[in-house]
C-alpha cells in the first residue's frame, strides 16, 4: 500500500484525507440514522396510549425527548399543551413544525460534507491526472530522447489518482444518495405522526371563556 501510495504521488495525499473523512462520516450517519435512534415504530402508539386519560410529568416527557428524535418532536407538542392549556389548534401545529425543523436539521447533519466529497474526489483524481500529464510532457528530452524512469512515474501518478477519486466518489454518493432516501421516509414519518397527535391531544386544550354579551 506504500508502495503504491509513494508511486501515486503528492496528489494522493488529499484524496486519502477525504477518504479518511468520509469514511469516518458514513459510519456516524449508519449509526445515528438508525431508525431506533430516529423514529421508534411503536414510539408514537406509546404515547398515545400514556396520554389516554390524562398528560403524563415532567419526567416522563423529558424521557421520551431523550428516547430519539421522533420522540422530540413529540415531546415539543406535550410541552406546548402543558405550558398553556388555553393553546389553539395553529399554535399547537407550529410547535410541531419548529420542532420538525430542528429535527430534520440534526438528520442531515454532514451531509453537505459527504456530498461535497463526492464532488470534489473526480476532481482532486483529475488533478493528480493533469500533473501525471505533466511529469510524462518533462519526460521528454529536447533531443527527442526520454527519461524512461520519469515516464513510468508521470504514468503512474495519473493512473493512481484517476483510480483513487472514482473509488472515493463513487461510495461516498452511495451512501449521500442513500441517507438522503432515509431522511425524506423519516421526515414523512414524523409529519404522520404529528397530524395524528394534533387532535389526541387537542383534547386536553381548555375552551376559551365566552364574554357574556
Amino acid at each position: 500500500m506504500f508502495s503504491i501510495i509513494q508511486a501515486a504521488g503528492w496528489p494522493i495525499w488529499p484524496l486519502l484525507l477525504c477518504s479518511v473523512v468520509a469514511l469516518a462520516l458514513i459510519i456516524e450517519r449508519l449509526s445515528s440514522l438508525r431508525t431506533a435512534r430516529v423514529a421508534p415504530p411503536k414510539l408514537l402508539d406509546e404515547v398515545v396510549s400514556v396520554t389516554r386519560a390524562h398528560l403524563p410529568g415532567a419526567d416522563v416527557v423529558n424521557k421520551l425527548a431523550e428516547n430519539s428524535i421522533l420522540g422530540a418532536v413529540l415531546a415539543s407538542g406535550l410541552r406546548t399543551v402543558i405550558a398553556d392549556p388555553r393553546l389553539t389548534e395553529p399554535v399547537l401545529r407550529a410547535s410541531f413544525e419548529s420542532a420538525g425543523r430542528v429535527a430534520v436539521h440534526r438528520m442531515e447533519r454532514y451531509m453537505n460534507t459527504i456530498g461535497t466529497i463526492a464532488s470534489a474526489a473526480p476532481l482532486l483524481g483529475l488533478m493528480g491526472t493533469v500533473i501525471g500529464m505533466i511529469e510524462i510532457f518533462g519526460s521528454q528530452a529536447p533531443t527527442g530522447g526520454s527519461n524512461p524512469a520519469m515516464l513510468a512515474h508521470g504514468i503512474s501518478i495519473a493512473l493512481y489518482n484517476t483510480a483513487f477519486g472514482l473509488m472515493i466518489a463513487i461510495p461516498s454518493l452511495i451512501a449521500y444518495r442513500y441517507f438522503r432516501g432515509r431522511i425524506e421516509e423519516y421526515t414523512l414519518e414524523m409529519e404522520q405522526a404529528a397530524e395524528r397527535l394534533v387532535p389526541h391531544l387537542m383534547r386536553f386544550s381548555v375552551p376559551p371563556v365566552k364574554k357574556a354579551p
